[in-house]
């Protein structure tokens, strides 16, 4: 039986995952009567609710030539396309031999397709390029075509690479071809091509046992599962192994008590596996991402690929209002610290210190959407936090000058907003370095932008947009500090007391701005409960109830129309809090806060800060 190990990569939402299920259906993998989820690759269900992939998964499919009826089995990595989980992207692609990149029809190269692409050609793989969505209306093959070789070009790919194959394909209807007119049929096409592009892994059977760790998992019966691929020889069920660190130290030594390889779905126990396989294995409790799994006789660990820093970090720390622990069942310094040790554990991309506080620590990732993921994952694991307002982290030069991280942000507007993104763009220190037609009657910019001027933009680029415009964003550099980015505009409505909001308070404060609350909705002192129409912070009392007398009302001050409460949602949230301020999150709440609750507390906070 043949081998091949590809991955498949791609810019967010160009149909990675939707591909992989028509692989699934047409190789037999799933029964003509199976009932399965769309997208069956997204299980999480932040995935399924967002509808982006955010976990790198392994799967398999066993495919037969209908022409020489050969069998080839081939493991499949389907990775995230988001730019925040890049983490995952890097580690996977020292598991493949090849790797399938799939381009949007319409929308051509995007910045994730630059760096998944580039860090793939990196490691010497050759792509397989799929031009996806080839049936949207908007299509334009050829030119997307074009812009691919174009972006290979630049990314300084060798002859091999550019001279790569290319599939046109509708990953949902199920059909490729190697010509842009294709519009029936099956995947045929892309199967072939992936067992004569893709070589086979270059394994040494006949070597000492090594693998290096790609991924790591937690299973309620066998415990942690390390994820990788066998580099050389062989393994059997209860072998003596041991894990090195990548400096080469002794992590621990054990016995592989389960190994797992992938058919399907599902990963199923092998008693033993070769090299070139991708297996899953348990019998480790400290070994971890990036160190090498291998016989106990070896002493050198296998290369790991360095992995980009991280550019934000954020405080998570105890939740400590009035109404703490009133939601949640995880409240502790130490709970919240073995969670956060776990995560940063099976997550490269993200790094976690204890502060000088030991309630709160400091959580550093790729972006807002991969920490925003995190709190979200644990407010529903029953976590209440304090969060605080994401902060760029920056570097020195070799001068010893301060440099902070840049973003290229690539923005599809309509024609007719692109005055007022470029305006306010500008506003946050961005540099435009590219403007044209994108086709359809709108316009892409694109700009290279201090990460610290974006925080808390993309809620205000679409409303800027009316919900049209697309934004996306990839790590470039570090550059020079630009200086200081102006905030939000707005002050903020505080209120005074604990209690339930009155309607009759509410209703009287409806003028000064906009509510974040409603009526017998539970408030504490030092909670933001709405934004100020003006620039400063507004301390007012949401429980005022109305003054009893003995005369009778006319009726015109009882009929109070309140406006539905603006709700943030937890990123939006995150991006709207200013330094003093904080988010608290609790498995069915969120709400923002001050850091100092009582009002003295925060003059005297503000006097000091005036002050340095």
């Amino acid at each position: 039986m043949r081998l091949r190990n590809i991955a498949i990569i791609a810019h967010v939402d160009h149909g990675k995952t939707t591909l992989v299920d028509q692989l699934f259906r047409q190789s037999g993998t799933f029964r003509e009567n199976q009932r399965v989820a769309e997208r069956a690759m997204d299980s999480n269900d932040l995935e399924k609710e967002r509808g982006i992939t955010i976990l790198a998964k392994c799967t398999s499919i066993e495919w037969t030539d209908k022409t020489t009826n050969e069998l080839t089995h081939i493991n499949i990595v389907d990775t995230p396309g988001h730019a925040d989980f890049g983490g995952e992207v890097e580690r996977i692609l020292s598991m493949v031999d090849g790797v399938v990149l799939l381009v949007d029809a319409a929308e051509g190269p995007m910045p994730q397709t630059k760096f998944v692409t580039g860090k793939a050609l990196a490691l010497g793989l050759r792509p397989i390029v799929v031009v996806n969505k080839i049936d949207r209306p908007d299509a334009r093959a050829q030119e997307v075509l074009d812009e691919v070789f174009d972006l290979f070009v630049t990314l300084e790919a060798n002859d091999d690479q550019l001279d790569f194959p290319v599939i046109f394909a509708s990953g949902r209807n199920g059909y490729a071809g190697r010509d842009s007119d294709v519009r029936s049929g099956d995947l045929t096409p892309l199967f072939e091509t992936i067992v004569a592009h893709v070589p086979p892994p270059a394994a040494d059977v006949d070597g000492e046992f090594k693998m290096l760790v790609s991924l790591l998992d937690r299973d309620n019966f066998v415990g942690r599962i390390l994820t990788g691929r066998i580099l050389s020889g062989t393994l059997k069920l209860n072998t003596q192994i041991r894990a090195l660190s990548p400096d080469g130290k002794v992590v621990e030594e054990g016995r592989a008590s389960k190994i797992f390889a992938f058919r399907g779905l599902e990963r199923v126990p092998v008693d033993e596996a070769r090299a070139g396989d991708i297996i899953a294995l348990a019998g480790f409790s400290k070994a971890t991402v990036a160190d090498t799994i291998a016989d106990i006789t070896v002493t050198e660990p296998l290369h790991a690929q360095p992995i980009d820093p991280p550019t934000l970090s954020m405080t998570f720390a105890v939740n400590d209002s009035p109404y703490a622990g009133r939601d949640g069942s995880k409240v502790t310094s130490r709970m919240i610290s073995d969670r956060l040790v776990r995560e940063a554990e099976g997550n490269v991309a993200v790094k976690v210190t204890e502060s000088a506080s030991k309630d709160a620590f400091e959580v550093a990732g790729r972006g807002e959407l991969q920490l925003g993921v995190l709190i979200e994952t644990m407010r529903r694991e029953g976590f209440e936090l304090s969060i605080s307002r994401p902060r760029v982290i920056y570097g020195t030069d070799e001068n010893g000058k301060r440099t902070e991280p840049y973003e290229i942000v690539v923005i599809d507007v309509d024609e007719q907003y692109s005055g007022t993104v470029v305006e306010k763009m500008a506003g946050r220190k961005a540099e435009m370095t590219d403007m044209r037609p994108s086709g359809g009657g709108k316009t892409r910019l694109t700009f290279s932008a201090p990460a610290r001027g974006l925080i808390g933009y993309h809620g205000e680029f679409l409303s800027d947009t009316r919900g049209t415009g697309i934004m996306n964003r990839l790590f470039e550099k570090y550059g020079p500090y630009k200086g200081a980015v102006s905030g939000r505009g707005n002050g903020v409505l505080i209120s005074t007391e604990t209690g339930e909001a009155v309607g009759y308070a509410l209703g009287y404060l409806q003028p000064r701005g906009t509510l974040m609350i409603e009526p017998g909705e539970a408030v504490y002192q030092g909670m933001v409960i709405g934004e100020n129409a003006r620039d400063e912070d507004l301390e007012v009392n949401p429980l005022k109830s109305k003054a009893l007398t003995n005369f009778r009302a006319s009726g015109k001050d009882d009929a109070i129309q309140l406006s539905p409460p603006k709700r943030l949602t937890l990123e939006q949230a995150i991006a709207y809090i200013e330094e003093d301020e904080l988010v608290e999150v609790t498995p069915n709440f969120i709400r923002l806060r001050k850091i100092h609750l009582d009002p003295n507390e925060r003059k005297k906070a503000s006097r000091a800060k005036n002050a340095g």
